[in-house]
């Protein structure tokens, strides 16, 4: 959340905080020692909040009751163009995931195969596993994190790929495409690696890098408040919950037993440490 503006305290905040709500402006309001203090959860809505607040303080009506008019689809896709150029790395990360699913109904498994973190083959009736080690020394380095690519369900691909935008927007917006992509690529291979070392060779999802945006997005959010990055509490505490909940038994036992446990933490992991790295450097600047 965004600290932008304090408000006198005695003032009667529930016509702007009603018509916020209509224009969908995420906002929160704080008793401080000298007045209230106006929260914003997205930055780029500053300004449409700042017109709001001065119709607000001026007296004019904030047409409350009268509903906005829906833009046509055209207007909407020609806003969403130059939204995804500002977030160029969480758009490839969405489009190329949809590629890959679409594809497996093309090539099936001489995809997967090829995306799998070692090459995967077939011996009279028993399928063998070919070495991390020879395929990475082999030119075959792209297998650390295409695995990331690689869902096998389209549940499986619209969850992550709802979070992805969610924190990978926030991220790429407050923080730069650069960043982003450090995350996808360390935590992506960190997450492989972590679920490879355990045994497990046929897995595949962007859940482990899922898991880091998350970490990264959550502490951020509660070192440096004034950041501008924002994930509800109770997001945090299912996202948790639900982690741990797949590593046990009863996940199992109705059918949620396939699921990549140590690509997850080793994902989280990667987020916690990059955002107490960054949130550190913002701390000391």
């Amino acid at each position: 959340m965004l600290p932008v503006m304090r408000l006198p305290r005695e003032a009667d905040t529930a016509a702007l905080r009603q018509a916020l709500w209509q224009q969908r402006i995420g906002h929160q309001i704080s008793e401080e020692e000298d007045g209230l203090l106006l929260w914003l959860a997205d930055p780029r809505q500053r300004h449409e909040l700042e017109a709001l607040v001065r119709r607000w303080e001026q007296g004019e009506s904030l047409d409350i009751a009268k509903p906005t008019a829906r833009p046509k689809l055209s207007g909407q896709l020609s806003q969403w163009v130059p939204g995804l150029k500002r977030v160029p790395v969480t758009a490839l990360m969405i489009g190329l995931s949809l590629l890959v699913f679409a594809l497996l109904g093309v090539f099936g498994d001489l995809l997967i195969v090829t995306l799998t973190i070692v090459p995967i083959g077939l011996s009279g009736n028993e399928l063998v596993y070919g070495s991390l080690m020879d395929s990475v020394t082999s030119g075959q380095v792209w297998r650390l994190l295409s695995p990331a690519f690689l869902h096998f369900g389209w549940m499986h691909l619209i969850f992550n790929l709802m979070w992805v935008w969610y924190f990978g927007k926030q991220i790429e917006m407050l923080q730069g495409s650069r960043m982003m992509l450090l995350l996808l690529v360390v935590a992506g291979i960190g997450a492989n690696l972590a679920q490879y070392v355990t045994g497990t060779v046929l897995f595949g999802g962007m859940s482990g890098v899922v898991y880091a945006l998350l970490g990264h997005v959550w502490l951020m959010s509660r070192r440096v408040p004034g950041s501008g990055f924002f994930v509800p509490q109770m997001l945090v505490v299912f996202m948790l919950g639900w982690m741990v909940f797949t590593m046990t038994d009863m996940a199992g036992s109705v059918g949620f037993g396939n699921v990549a446990n140590e690509a997850h933490l080793g994902g989280l992991l990667v987020g916690l440490l990059s955002g107490w790295y960054y949130s550190s450097r913002q701390l000391r600047s």
